[in-house]
């Protein structure tokens, strides 16, 4: 069964490597070329993602050199790999192709400097998140005391989104952010979140942000990061399942989808540990639901709910 994967961090990987592994099949990423093929994955997203701690003046650049890796060596060596530039080019995937789709995650790479993100977007950035953990000029994260909402520079970048049909993800936002994101954002998107009433995490979602986030024809995909999912030394693929189990229990059956964290993440579940092992879930989810009900989750809930 094909995936969609709203989430890996691969391309931080390969910048901070700076040309020393390549995409197609190096050990040290989890969603290299190889294992997303052996994982059924047909569409991938790849976020630009900038240490909160870097020098303000050196953050675009760093961008900049995430999207140079994307192109060069995921595109660029990789034939098979084909940008997903327009919501519809997901129709046009070819057998044995798979889909790359640019997102950015958290915007203090581009400072308060909307032009940046005009640029990243022509580069190929079809969803956007406004904070990682930290605060920015565009909003509080979620590891952010102060728990502040927009700003006005916030403000205007969800109407950017809204005016290029980006998706506005919400997955780091503290929840002043994510509600003000709600009341204004065309395309609201969580891309890797969990439940929070089944582990109790700042980074995870309340049920009545989640059903905030389908009442917009917003999607809500799972995390695999184990801290997210369950407060144990040891996290499983059933441990993963109850937070899909707890959003269909709520209404969200036809918003969830999956969004790994492959190479954002140090610790693994079991039996999921980089994106060879998609099936794995794939598979312990058609003994519990209907094979259209995991196809929705692989797949075709986010195809469904897509900009138009």
């Amino acid at each position: 069964m094909q995936i969609i994967d709203l989430h890996c961090d691969a391309l931080l990987k390969l910048y901070e490597a700076d040309g020393k592994i390549k995409f197609a099949d190096a050990p040290e990423l989890d969603t290299n070329r190889e294992r997303l093929r052996e994982g059924n994955v047909k569409v991938q997203a790849f976020a630009i993602f900038i240490w909160p701690g870097m020098k303000a003046e050196e953050k675009f650049q760093a961008a900049l050199d995430q999207v140079h890796w994307f192109y060069e060596d995921v595109l660029g060596n990789n034939p098979d790999m084909k940008l997903i530039r327009d919501w519809s080019d997901f129709d046009s995937l070819k057998e044995g192709e798979t889909g790359a789709l640019l997102t950015l995650e958290g915007v203090d790479a581009i400072g308060n400097d909307l032009k940046k993100l005009s640029i990243l977007h022509r580069l190929g950035v079809r969803s956007v998140g406004l904070t990682w953990n930290n605060a920015n000029l565009a909003a509080d994260g979620a590891g952010e005391p102060r728990g502040g909402g927009l700003t006005q520079f916030g403000r205007e970048i969800v109407a950017f989104n809204n005016e290029h049909r980006i998706l506005t993800d919400v997955s780091h936002l503290c929840e002043k952010a994510f509600w003000d994101v709600i009341e204004e954002a065309e395309y609201p998107i969580a891309s890797h979140s969990n439940a929070r009433a089944v582990r109790d995490h700042v980074r995870n979602l309340h049920d009545e942000q989640a059903k905030a986030l389908w009442s917009k024809g917003g999607m809500t995909h799972v995390v695999y990061c184990p801290a997210f999912i369950r407060e144990a030394e040891q996290v499983t693929i059933d441990d993963l399942i109850r937070h899909i189990d707890h959003f269909c229990s709520i209404g969200g059956e036809k918003h969830i989808g999956l969004g790994s964290d492959f190479d954002g993440i140090t610790d693994k579940v079991d039996r999921l540990s980089d994106a060879s092992m998609q099936p794995n879930l794939i598979n312990e989810l058609l003994k519990r639901y209907s094979e259209d009900q995991v196809r929705g989750f692989a797949y075709r809930n986010f195809l469904e709910h897509r900009p138009r």
